[in-house]
């Protein structure tokens, strides 16, 4: 009896100095802070001259793809001297040191979670705006990334149960469950939510494997892909109406012409997937607006999956409705 208390005492001795020798985790508070926005810091003067020229040319370019221009990000400039609290917490945070070894590092967790810091290091001016410049693409897009993350953290808290978009097309999409059930068939969903002043999209459908070539004209079958769907679906407030002159007024949603598609290439769900990004419009109407549509090669079921978002916002800002459109087809997970 006594071995054994004696070897329960020196296993709790032994317990107790290990959890002594671990590393006690660090508390981080919760991020914060609005889609779409970046605080930087950096000094006033810096700010007010080329570096902050620098900045402000890479993160706040024009967004491609919407009706009007829209920064593609927000910011808001912070001197070092003020840096700390609560503002320390924002999301994303691209920060200036001078006087350091030109570099980019890029951070996780820093202040708070989740949260992205980007620090460029400079002896020079000409550091950082070099700096800038040859890495704009990787900083605008890992604060994208960022972004869309978040979007989808926040609608996951409230997720919608249409059971049947997995039983009849085999994937799963998250988005919240604001979103209405519009159109249901056995390959197409078409689903819709009101927001400020208008209303926001989402369409989900399968082609044939065969409906979509890989060569020059791709963009075009897709464009004709996408106007055939608005010609079936949705239809304008005059459609059906009887002209002036006594003819059947036609009005459908098309991609406008006079504004030329982004077309590229991308990777969704880990499989190869055209993204083609533009305006919209109806034929016979006033009514236009922004779309993204990623166009995803699905060779195991040998078919193509369409997912679509589009938004009408009259006169209101269409960059956050557009990046939760794009978080919402980013979740795509075909089976």
């Amino acid at each position: 009896m006594k071995k054994i208390l004696l070897l329960a005492f020196l296993l709790l001795v032994v317990m107790s100095c290990q959890d002594k020798n671990k590393t006690p985790k660090r508390f981080l508070y919760d991020s914060s802070g609005n889609i779409n926005h970046v605080s930087v810091i950096v000094d006033n003067d810096l700010w007010n001259g080329r570096v902050g020229e620098a900045i402000r040319g890479v993160l706040t370019k024009t967004i491609y793809g919407l009706p009007q221009d829209e920064p593609l990000f927000t910011l808001s400039q912070i001197p070092p001297s003020v840096f700390s609290g609560f503002v320390t917490r924002n999301r994303t945070i691209l920060k200036i040191e001078m006087n350091k070894a030109p570099g980019m590092t890029i951070k996780e967790n820093i202040y708070a979670k989740p949260q992205k810091v980007i620090l460029l290091s400079g002896n020079t001016k000409q550091d950082i705006i070099d700096l800038v410049t040859e890495n704009g693409d990787k900083i605008t897009e890992t604060f994208r990334t960022m972004e869309i993350a978040e979007r989808q953290r926040q609608m996951a808290k409230s997720p919608h149960n249409f059971t049947s978009i997995k039983e009849k097309l085999g994937l799963t999409i998250k988005f919240p469950s604001i979103y209405d059930l519009a159109k249901e068939s056995d390959n197409f969903f078409w689903l819709r939510k009101d927001i400020t002043t208008g209303h926001s999209h989402l369409m989900i459908y399968e082609l044939p494997y065969d409906a979509i070539k890989r060569n020059d004209s791709t963009v075009v079958q897709i464009i004709k892909i996408r106007d055939s769907i608005g010609q079936a679906y949705f239809k304008g407030r005059l459609d059906g109406n009887i002209d002036t002159d006594g003819t059947t007024i036609s009005s459908f949603m098309v991609t406008e012409d006079a504004y030329t598609p982004f077309h590229g290439e991308t990777i969704i769900d880990n499989k190869p997937a055209f993204e083609t990004k533009g305006i919209w419009e109806l034929t016979n109407d006033f009514m236009g607006g922004s779309f993204i549509n990623y166009t995803i090669e699905d060779k195991v079921n040998k078919r193509w999956v369409g997912v679509e978002g589009f938004i009408f916002a009259p006169s209101v800002e269409k960059r956050n409705y557009m990046l939760e459109l794009e978080a919402i087809i980013k979740s795509v997970k075909i089976e």
